[in-house]
């Protein structure tokens, strides 16, 4: 059984665990630039889903506004989310939206900054040398966390 979790944004990544937990496959979310703004580059994360073979199920942080940003950065968030959400639908990937509370507070995060995320994949994952690295480990972190929160292993 494969879990994939999914930390939506430009900056975001997706995670694979099987069915006794192990991670055993991750993506740091492909971009590519329209004129200056950077777009989640749908094609490689539809290929990448593919190549990982049966997923039975994609648990997707449920994004919304957040204090202070922008709206531009606001658009671009939103749209990488709903790019993803295409894919899964498009891919038959049955999935499930969640929100970064629900995931978190199964992870014993509440409270806590958000490098949090990253410690605790090291402690569950500590052979990923990905999770070493200050951003792309942050959101390879957070999708092995959420698909973690799904397989609930």
């Amino acid at each position: 059984m494969k879990i994939l979790g999914i930390d939506p944004g430009c900056t975001g990544a997706l995670a694979i665990l099987d069915d006794s937990g192990d991670a055993t496959g991750h993506l740091p979310m492909p971009t590519v630039k329209v004129g200056t703004k950077s777009r989640v580059n749908g094609a490689a994360v539809a290929a990448w889903m593919r190549e990982q073979g049966d997923i039975q199920h994609a648990y997707l942080e449920q994004v919304g506004a957040m204090p202070g940003q922008g709206v531009s950065s606001m658009f671009t968030f939103g749209h990488a989310a709903g790019v993803v959400e295409g894919i899964l639908q498009g891919l038959g990937v049955p999935y499930t939206l969640v929100t970064p509370q629900a995931w978190k507070k199964r992870a014993g995060l509440i409270g806590q900054d958000k490098d949090a995320a990253r410690s605790r994949a090291i402690q569950l994952w500590p052979g990923m040398r990905v999770l070493d690295l200050k951003g792309k480990g942050q959101a390879v972190a957070d999708a092995l966390l959420i698909a973690k929160f799904g397989g609930k292993a």
